[in-house]
């Protein structure tokens, strides 16, 4: 809204007259330069001409000092009492000399700080920033964090068993290319799809009784004026169990709980798989004798000699897992994080409320959360 001057108060005046000078101030300004100029066009000494300058506008209108300075600028053939161009740097470092500067330096070494860059081209910090993020549009972002490095051989076998994935859904479905197939919720990649009506995925993992709240969780909206928010560190529990989670596109077969201080190895896994067949056999009626068709990770329970002879010993068919790849296991990329999330800011007293929890999360979740899990394993 733009107000009249008769609604402008005081104190904004009075601002505006001390930044750009009082009215009377500028006039005797101009008016003590314009004499100046005329007195030495006469030929009146700067003596003489202080004097009557001081006399006709004031002691404050010029001092001594630069009634000399003026007649010297005169005298060296200056016309113009304003500032003249200075040497050094333009008033403006963006441009395209030092743009292309910059982005040398940034592919030279990616982790330069802009201090850095600032001081090696001798422009300011401020140029750099505006050159980096508004001109070239580089944004300084953190390594992602993987498990692992892939070796070639890691990647070359990923790449095998991923195909090989493939040609086994085209052949459960006719032949037909099903690489152009989605997932989502009420999105069946193949109504007929045999492998994924047989498949059943499980995997281990650590459930403390008191997870925290990870960062992302704990964010609230708040407006500029609001407080900031703190958040105290909190350091996992260290009492904690293993669950182990056998689910398929419907439900969870089977949830099973080593107590506290124990670990799963090969004879504990095989003791898991012997309650895992019998819960196939009651929630699955005739999956025994279709086949069952098992997917999990090859940690060092999964592939040892003693899992391996149990698995055949009953004919289970199990989906070959590339080494080091969590993103192509469902449970870890899409049951694990969520649970995780579910039970953060959680504190359970005793191991038989974090049991409860545990299962009734599960119980509760919807049909089509399962069915994406694993329908999703075709597009990864």
């Amino acid at each position: 809204m733009v107000r009249s001057f008769s609604t402008i108060d005081e104190r904004t005046i009075e601002h505006y007259w001390f930044q750009y000078g009082y009215p009377h101030q500028r006039v005797v300004k101009a008016g003590g330069q314009s004499c100046l100029r005329f007195l030495f066009s006469k030929g009146t000494k700067p003596s003489e001409t202080h004097k009557q300058i001081a006399e006709t506008y004031g002691e404050g209108a010029m001092s001594r000092s630069r009634v000399y300075q003026r007649c010297t600028w005169f005298g060296e053939g200056r016309t113009s009492l304003g500032d003249e161009p200075k040497s050094g740097r333009p008033k403006t470092s963006t441009n395209e000399e030092n743009t292309t500067r910059v982005d040398e330096l940034i592919r030279c070494d990616r982790r330069m700080k802009i201090r850095e860059i600032a001081l090696k081209l001798e422009i300011p910090k401020s140029t750099v920033h505006e050159i980096v993020h508004d001109t070239l549009g580089y944004r300084k972002v953190s390594a992602r964090w993987v498990p692992k490095i892939l070796t070639e051989d890691h990647k070359l076998q990923r790449i095998e068993i991923s195909q090989r994935l493939l040609q086994r859904c085209q052949q459960d479905n006719g032949d037909e290319d099903t690489t152009h197939i989605g997932v989502g919720p009420g999105r069946d990649f193949q109504a007929n799809n045999n492998l994924f009506d047989n498949l059943i995925t499980g995997d281990e993992t650590w459930v403390h009784l008191n997870t925290p709240e990870t960062k992302r969780d704990s964010m609230t909206w708040k407006h500029p004026s609001s407080p900031v928010t703190k958040k105290f560190k909190v350091q996992r529990s260290a009492a904690k169990v293993m669950a182990t989670v056998f689910w398929d596109a419907k439900d969870v077969i089977l949830i099973d709980i080593l107590p506290q201080g124990q670990c799963i190895n090969a004879a504990r896994y095989c003791s898991t798989l012997d309650r895992f067949k019998e819960a196939i056999r009651r929630k699955r009626p005739g999956l025994l004798r279709r086949g069952v068709v098992l997917q999990h990770d090859n940690a060092t329970p999964h592939s040892a000699n003693l899992t391996q002879q149990w698995l055949q010993r009953y004919g289970w068919e199990i989906l070959p897992h590339p080494a080091h790849s969590p993103d192509l296991a469902p449970s870890d990329f899409h049951l694990f994080g969520p649970l995780k999330r579910h039970l953060g800011g959680m504190a359970f007293e005793t191991e038989d409320y974090l049991i409860s929890e545990l299962r009734n999360w599960f119980d509760n979740l919807d049909v089509d959360f399962f069915r994406v899990g694993i329908n999703s394993l075709l597009s990864r």
